[in-house]
């Protein structure tokens, strides 16, 4: 009896979603990482650093926008490590990694929604 499960007509089975999981990964970081820098320019640069000076900074709608496509970014990057931690630690049960992933998309979901109502309040 062969084993047919070695080599290039092996069987493969999974989520199969890894190389976009890295991908998703490394452009929100780049993402974010951008952002970082152009914050930090701002405040290099800035001369108020008052809580006027950064609220006029946060009224700009370009800066609204990025803000909160940060956050996106933010929240799909965690998304994906946090399920990859559920499904490669919480493996015992099915049920219990369900509900932690749920409990992690409502909680990554209402983070969304409260950012948005900060950045659009200013």
């Amino acid at each position: 009896m062969a084993n047919n499960n070695i080599g290039p007509k092996r069987l493969v089975v999974g989520a199969s979603y890894g190389l976009r999981d890295w991908l998703a990964q490394r452009v929100t970081a780049i993402i974010m990482a951008i952002y970082t820098i152009i914050l930090l320019g701002l405040f290099l640069t800035g001369n108020n650093f008052s809580y006027e000076g950064w609220a006029g900074i946060f009224a700009q709608q370009w800066f609204k926008l990025a803000t909160f496509t940060v956050f996106m970014a933010l929240f799909y990057h965690a998304w994906v490590g946090m399920r990859d931690v559920w499904m490669d630690y919480v493996t015992q049960s099915v049920i219990l990694r369900l509900v932690f992933q749920v409990a992690t998309i409502v909680w990554l979901v209402a983070s969304a929604g409260y950012a948005a109502q900060i950045l659009w309040r200013v």
